[in-house]
């Protein structure tokens, strides 16, 4: 068996397998010996016909695609082995040349991983990011906790007012037609809440419980129905319930009520302390995503298409996924949104595109600066799984999990290993 490398530009490797004869011949003699029982050949019992009577019959190649078939995967590797290319899609194969007693050329063309131009990643430098925790911003807290704790009481009593809950059935119309998705029975609505149509919820206020009512509205011209953008419309209104919110006294009670906390001022020191600590998360999130950036941008590299394609399906795997955790799926989002799967696949481009690039260039840097994992970082990282699934023999887990492929994890210890070295080096200004 031989390779002979025939072009390499544009992400593409091309290249010949030759067969040896003999090879092949023993491949081809295997093929028979497995596939003979598949032949009835006249005058000879089932699976005793001899290979060259059932080539009479059936033609010369009768096995070459078994013979082939059986050769070719271990050849295959061998080749990128050989020219130590990394391949991003299935191989496209073409049998050149294929005659008894003569070697076999097979013509092999592949896309491969793109070659990575860095930029000077060790000496970035990005502005600072500051948060700065307020008092108004403690409150803003407080108040969302009051919120959370507030009763809701009857008050069908009076006229309904900003902030109130109301339970009401809709009816939409336009152009006098009543409109697909523009009717509801026991909805719930709550004033100032800005989650119905602009217009909708104060033409409400001021009424009571019982009441019908005509709101007139216009949808607005970026509505994702895209019949109903700019659209003017009748809702025809019937309020059931009115209720509204009733807040609890902001006191040393109520802090004992929603935390751990025996006084206001402690818990408001305490929320004080909790923004502080998400604000420099924060920060510090913000200032590790402008480095990446920075990097990733001021590195060069071809990305093939087909790792994009790639990259698109997962982008669409992961979000069906977070459509199902919210009971939609992929199919009844796009019935929604009036959009198409082409449609999706176009937005999610760019957000692939920079992905792939930004592994392409931590894999670069990665092996720039001989970054590895390691023995005890692979151990530390089995351990830290094995603590998240509350696996109880945690060496037990540790040895069956390296029985399998760990090629995953250890990428995922080099990419953080390169992205800590990158925040390490970056300064701020």
């Amino acid at each position: 068996m031989d390779f002979v490398l025939k072009n390499s530009e544009n992400n593409k490797i091309s290249f010949n397998i030759e067969l040896g004869a003999e090879e092949f011949e023993k491949a081809v003699q295997n093929a028979y010996l497995k596939n003979r029982n598949k032949f009835n050949i006249p005058g000879f019992r089932k699976g005793k016909a001899p290979r060259k009577i059932i080539e009479l019959n059936y033609g010369e190649g009768v096995f070459y695609d078994e013979a082939l078939n059986s050769i070719l995967p271990k050849a295959y590797e061998e080749a990128i082995e050989r020219f130590k290319f990394e391949p991003v899609d299935n191989p496209e194969i073409d049998i050149e040349s294929i005659e008894k007693g003569k070697p076999v050329i097979i013509s092999v063309e592949v896309t491969v991983k793109p070659e990575v131009k860095l930029g000077d990643y060790k000496n970035i430098e990005v502005e600072k990011v500051e948060y700065n925790v307020t008092e108004e911003d403690v409150e803003r807290e407080l108040k969302t906790v009051q919120e959370m704790n507030a009763r809701i009481i009857d008050a069908s009593d009076r006229e309904t007012k900003e902030g109130d809950i109301l339970i009401i059935d809709y009816k939409g119309f336009v152009d006098g037609e009543q409109f697909e998705g523009g009717t509801a029975e026991k909805q719930r609505l709550e004033i100032g809440s800005k989650t119905f149509i602009p217009g909708f919820e104060e033409q409400l206020i001021g009424k009571k419980k019982g009441d019908a009512v005509k709101i007139n509205v216009t949808f607005p011209e970026d509505y994702f129905e895209e019949n109903l953008k700019g659209k003017e419309a009748t809702f025809e209104v019937v309020i059931h319930e009115v209720k509204e919110k009733q807040l609890p006294e902001l006191d040393d009670e109520f802090a004992k009520d929603v935390s751990e906390f025996d006084t206001l001022e402690e818990y408001k020191n305490h929320i004080k302390e909790e923004l502080e600590k998400n604000a420099k998360n924060r920060e510090k999130i913000e200032f590790e995503n402008k480095v990446i950036e920075k990097v990733v941008d001021s590195s060069e590299v071809d990305i093939p298409e087909v790792m994009i394609e790639h990259q698109i399906e997962h982008e669409i795997e992961e979000f069906n996924y977070r459509l199902k955790m919210q009971g939609l799926d992929l199919e009844k989002y796009l019935q929604l949104t009036g959009s198409k799967l082409e449609d999706l696949k176009e937005q999610l481009k760019p957000i692939a595109e920079k992905r792939v690039k930004t592994e392409l260039v931590f894999e670069a840097i990665g092996k720039a600066e001989n970054i590895v994992a390691t023995d005890e970082d692979i151990d530390l990282e089995l351990e830290k799984i094995a603590k998240e699934y509350k696996q109880e023999n945690v060496e037990q887990f540790k040895e069956n999990m390296k029985k399998g492929d760990l090629g995953f994890l250890e990428e995922g210890i080099i990419r953080n290993k390169v992205i800590d070295m990158l925040i390490n080096n970056a300064k701020t200004i």
